[in-house]
């Protein structure tokens, strides 16, 4: 019973910050817009969009890095949002023209299409990018407010984890902080690479060892019908249903989305 609690307290302390406490009707009407993707709605449900900026206390005049944005789930929301008053930088991968991977490539493509189809609510998203290879400046040191990245890190673990936080940390300003979503391992199960699983320690562990401080987690992005043991790993799931048969095709659409951890942390002071 009392772990029952502590972990009711630790998820109800997470989610009561004062940012919550006030609806945002800018935030709602960037989540709600027509120029958001049908497809990218019916994630909402899974992703929960308005409490999930909400919690890493996104405001409309923060500076903020959105790291490796992929096909822009996120730029559609935040680009709008912060289009008058803030400033949001998109940080994609490696924009040289040899690349280390092919898909880092295609990635980047991927992105610039998309923010040149709107020109009216992308133009003023800055573009730099992140490498793994080197501490990369990613915007001008102590500039940012904050810094997103959504289901990255159980890529960028295993290649130039240091390199990267210690990028974050230099562009952050003091008291800035970090917004952290990955799919989660539980903590008793073993780590399987590959799956797309990682576990939250192993996270917290690496932040703290480069100058940060866990101020924050959430169960917002939660979902216990997800059982981790798809035979391939995460991307079994919705969106992708990658290597789903129809016949199991109802069976992961009903589990949903992968069970994601949700974690802030702050920048120590030097």
């Amino acid at each position: 019973m009392k772990r029952i609690i502590a972990i009711l307290a630790t998820c109800l302390s997470a989610v009561s910050v004062p940012s919550l406490a006030q609806d945002n009707h800018d935030l709602h009407a960037a989540i709600a817009g027509a120029h958001r993707s049908e497809a990218n709605k019916a994630r909402d449900v899974y992703r929960h969009p308005y409490e999930t900026l909400t919690f890493f206390g996104i405001q409309k005049d923060s500076t903020v890095v959105e790291m490796w944005p992929g096909n822009g789930w996120y730029t559609e929301i935040l680009a709008p949002y912060l289009k008058e008053n803030g400033r949001l930088i998109a940080a994609t991968y490696d924009r040289s023209d040899n690349p280390p991977a092919n898909y880092m490539r295609n990635a980047v493509i991927s992105f610039d299409n998309f923010l040149a189809s709107r020109p009216d609510l992308y133009s003023e998203v800055d573009v730099t990018e992140q490498v793994s290879e080197e501490v990369s400046r990613i915007a001008e040191p102590g500039s940012v407010d904050a810094i997103l990245d959504f289901r990255n890190a159980h890529n960028w673990i295993p290649a130039g984890a240091e390199n990267i936080i210690k990028a974050w940390y230099a562009a952050l300003r003091p008291g800035g902080h970090v917004g952290i979503v990955d799919h989660r391992r539980d903590a008793d199960e073993p780590f399987q690479p590959g799956t797309g699983y990682i576990h939250e320690q192993q996270l917290i562990d690496l932040m703290q060892a480069n100058g940060f401080t866990l101020v924050g987690r959430s169960e917002i992005n939660a979902n216990p019908k997800d059982t981790k043991d798809h035979p391939g790993g995460v991307w079994n799931l919705p969106p992708n249903l990658r290597g789903v048969e129809d016949a199991d095709r109802a069976k992961f659409l009903d589990i949903g989305e992968s069970d994601r951890m949700m974690l802030k942390f702050v920048k120590n002071a030097n």
